[in-house]
């Protein structure tokens, strides 16, 4: 069964979002003195997560991805994530992390079931890893990736939010690891996501990232997987690892979105920036799942063609990205 929406693109993708609450303040994320949290009836329970996934799979849904906030905070994430992989029909259970916590749960979420990591990393460099995560420990970050080597995880992929002027003179620096370790390493445009009014001024286009890459290394270009993501993957000739670049403002991959996100407090959105989206509690205290995998439906099928964002004139509601799960 196939999730098909009116633009004739297959949804294939959840991002599952389990708590707004996160244990770092990145700026691009939050505010500083971070957001009001969901109370605990506000916040969907594992039983409803569990549900509103088992309905998405059976809809056609083939991949899942757990984000927060930070997921790994809240209580009892790994026995619910050894649930979600048991579910029939899940070909792809995956985490996005800030890595804090990885040292210490590492081996539980691989016994768990999931099958790959995304990190967050902005910084290979303590100070201004610090200063964009308002206090964050580098090193932490570092020997939970080493760990979670250990214990048998495939190369995770890194996350980094490029801004300029804060860490695009590190684009070279995250370009050499992977010709150490086989990581497959994102950048990431910055988004607008905090309706700052000077967001151009941060965001480094995807084409410059790749410009600043060809000019030091030889590049090849690689291809994606069905379930993967928008990125635009190369990699540096000879490299263990692989890069990509994902143009979220400068070059926008809509018409190839494959993505259903829902958010901890049970709202379903069809595209990152598509206003309020469609609460879901509504529906899960009918108790009827087939009603449930019909709202998955009609959400898919209102899907959005494409984001006005980069349009003359359209204004960006300010939202916080640990809200909706990156």
């Amino acid at each position: 069964m196939s999730l098909i929406d009116t633009y004739g693109r297959r949804i294939n993708y959840l991002r599952l979002s389990v708590t707004d609450r996160c244990n770092l303040r990145c700026s691009y994320c939050m505010p500083e003195e971070g957001v009001e949290k969901l109370s605990h009836c506000e916040m969907l329970s594992y039983e409803d997560l569990l549900r509103i996934s088992s309905e998405a799979v059976a809809a056609g849904i083939e991949k899942i991805r757990v984000t927060g906030g930070e997921p790994l905070v809240r209580k009892g994430i790994v026995d619910f994530l050894a649930r979600l992989a048991a579910l029939p029909g899940l070909k792809e259970l995956v985490l996005t992390t800030n890595g804090l916590l990885l040292k210490e749960m590492a081996q539980g979420l691989r016994d768990a079931g999931v099958q790959r990591l995304n990190v967050s990393l902005d910084s290979l460099k303590p100070e201004t890893f610090a200063a964009i995560t308002r206090g964050g420990d580098l090193q932490r970050v570092l020997d939970g990736l080493d760990e979670a080597e250990r214990v048998g995880f495939p190369p995770h992929k890194i996350n980094v939010v490029v801004m300029r002027g804060v860490n695009d003179d590190e684009i070279l620096d995250f370009a050499a690891l992977t010709l150490k370790r086989p990581y497959a390493v994102r950048f990431i445009e910055y988004m607008p996501t905090s309706g700052d009014a000077d967001w151009r001024d941060l965001t480094v286009p995807g084409a410059e990232i790749r410009e600043r890459i060809a000019r030091e290394y030889t590049i090849e270009e690689s291809t994606n997987s069905e379930r993967s993501g928008p990125s635009k993957n190369f990699r540096i000739q000879g490299a263990p690892g692989s890069l990509g670049i994902i143009t979220a403002m400068t070059g926008h991959f809509c018409d190839g979105c494959n993505r259903l996100r829902v958010t901890a407090s049970g709202v379903a959105k069809g595209c990152l920036f598509s206003g309020e989206g469609v609460d879901l509690k509504p529906v899960l205290v009918t108790g009827d799942d087939e009603l449930l995998r019909k709202e998955i439906r009609r959400i898919v099928a209102a899907k959005p063609g494409r984001h006005e964002v980069t349009d003359e004139g359209v204004e960006t509601k300010p939202f916080a990205m640990s809200r909706v799960g990156g």
